[in-house]
């Protein structure tokens, strides 16, 4: 599976991007739309066609990761939210989640319970619940903030 053109949006939405670098909230150089990938600290502001090359290229890593550790079906909406969480938190920590190991045992009740564990920093609680919602197919605003 790939992200849908609507999942890519409320990623975006979520992430924000920022051309110049920056800490982000656990102290990770960053730019663009969450790039954490060979950001020079305090470095120059990247161009807006980088960020948007960057997160092309970096969401591939994360599309593959989620395909390569489900071994269920997914619907498209569930797919979209475990590649926003995954970009957020990490492939390694993904694939080592109980939220993972829940969505292979058929517990999508369980594996939507998860995301609520993992809003650590805190600024995060609400991306965490748009992923949530996302994933159990509710309507929300994509403008949730990251």
């Amino acid at each position: 599976m790939k992200i849908s053109q609507q999942g890519l949006e409320l990623l975006k939405a979520r992430e924000g991007c920022r051309l110049k670098p920056y800490r982000d909230s656990v102290g990770v150089w960053t730019d663009g739309w969450g790039n954490t990938h060979g950001v020079i600290p305090n470095g120059p502001p990247i161009t807006q066609e980088k960020a948007d090359a960057d997160l092309v290229r970096h969401l591939e890593d994360f599309e593959r990761a989620v395909n390569q550790s489900v071994k269920v079906d997914l619907e498209q909406h569930q797919f979209d939210a475990l590649v926003s969480f995954a970009y957020n938190v990490g492939v390694g920590a993904f694939q080592s989640s109980t939220m993972l190991k829940l969505i292979n045992a058929g517990d999508f009740d369980g594996a939507a319970h998860q995301f609520n564990r993992w809003r650590i920093p805190p600024e995060i609680t609400s991306r965490r619940h748009a992923e949530r919602k996302q994933f159990e197919g509710e309507a929300f605003e994509a403008r949730i903030a990251a």
